[in-house]
C-alpha cells in the first residue's frame, strides 16, 4: 500500500503543473470536420464571457486544452459531438470537479480537525457520512436537502424547461432531451459571493482552464484517497505519515 501511495503522490505532483497553467492550445487537436458536422452547428450561437461556440474548433472553441497535453481527445469522443452535447459534457466535467476539490480538502482536513458533533466523527472520511447519519439524522436530512436545492437552482439557470423534452426525436443523443440553455457557459451559475469572476475576456477564460485543470487533478485524487481508504481502513494523513 506505501507503493500505491507513493505512485498517486508522484503522479499528483506531476499533474499539478499543469493545474496552475493559463490556457494554451495546440493546432493538432481534433477539430470538427465540416462534412461530418452535427445540425446544430449551422446555427448562430450567442458569445458568452468572451465565448462563441465554433465548430471547427476542438471542444467548439471552450478552454480547458494545455500544454503538455493539449487538445487532449485519444478517442476522439467530441470529433462527432453536436456544440450542445459538448457543452453538456463541460457542464458535467466543471460540476464533478468542484465535487473533487470540494471532497479532496474535505479528506485532508475532516480527518485532522472535526470540532462538529463533539468530536465524535472520527477515523476514515469514508465513514463520515454515516457516523453523521448515526449521530446526528437531522443535521443529514438538512444537508441532503442543501444539496437539492443547489442541484434545483443549477437547472433552473442552466437547463431548458420540461417542454424541451421533445427535443429527444431530434438529438438521440440530448440525455432524454436535457439539454443546456443557448445563453448559458457551462458552469456559470452566477455564484460569486466575493466577485471572483474576472471582468475581461481572456482573463475569464485564464480562470476557467485553472478551474478545470484543478478540477481534473481532484478527481484523481479524489477517487485514489477513496480507494486508499477502502483498501487501508485508516485516514490518510495517517497512511501517508507512514511513509517518511
Amino acid at each position: 500500500m506505501q507503493i500505491f501511495a507513493t505512485s498517486l503522490a508522484t503522479a499528483s505532483m506531476l499533474a499539478s503543473t499543469s493545474a496552475f497553467t493559463t490556457s494554451a492550445t495546440s493546432n493538432g487537436g481534433t477539430a470538427l470536420h465540416m462534412a461530418d458536422m452535427p445540425m446544430d452547428t449551422a446555427k448562430e450561437w450567442p458569445t458568452i464571457n468572451g465565448w462563441k461556440a465554433d465548430p471547427t474548433k476542438f471542444c467548439a472553441g471552450l478552454p480547458g486544452s494545455v500544454a503538455p497535453l493539449g487538445e487532449f481527445d485519444p478517442w476522439e469522443l467530441t470529433s462527432d459531438m453536436s456544440i450542445k452535447e459538448i457543452k453538456r459534457y463541460r457542464e458535467s466535467e466543471v460540476t464533478h470537479g468542484r465535487v473533487a476539490m470540494l471532497a479532496t480538502v474535505g479528506y485532508l482536513v475532516g480527518e485532522s480537525f472535526h470540532p462538529l458533533f463533539g468530536g465524535e466523527v472520527i477515523g476514515p472520511a469514508n465513514s463520515h457520512l454515516a457516523q453523521v447519519q448515526e449521530i446526528a439524522p437531522a443535521f443529514f436530512t438538512i444537508l441532503v436537502n442543501m444539496i437539492a436545492v443547489a442541484e434545483i437552482r443549477r437547472a433552473l439557470v442552466g437547463w431548458k424547461s420540461a417542454e424541451s423534452l421533445a427535443e429527444v426525436s431530434e438529438d438521440l443523443n440530448s440525455a432524454l432531451g436535457a439539454s443546456l440553455i443557448d445563453s448559458y457557459y457551462p458552469g456559470d451559475i452566477g455564484f460569486d459571493p466575493i466577485g471572483l469572476k474576472p471582468k475581461t475576456d481572456e482573463g475569464f477564460r485564464n480562470m476557467a482552464t485553472k478551474e478545470l485543470q484543478n478540477g481534473r487533478l481532484a478527481m484523481f485524487g479524489a477517487i485514489g484517497m477513496l480507494v486508499q481508504e477502502q483498501v487501508t481502513h485508516e485516514p490518510i494523513v495517517q497512511t501517508l505519515k507512514s511513509l517518511f
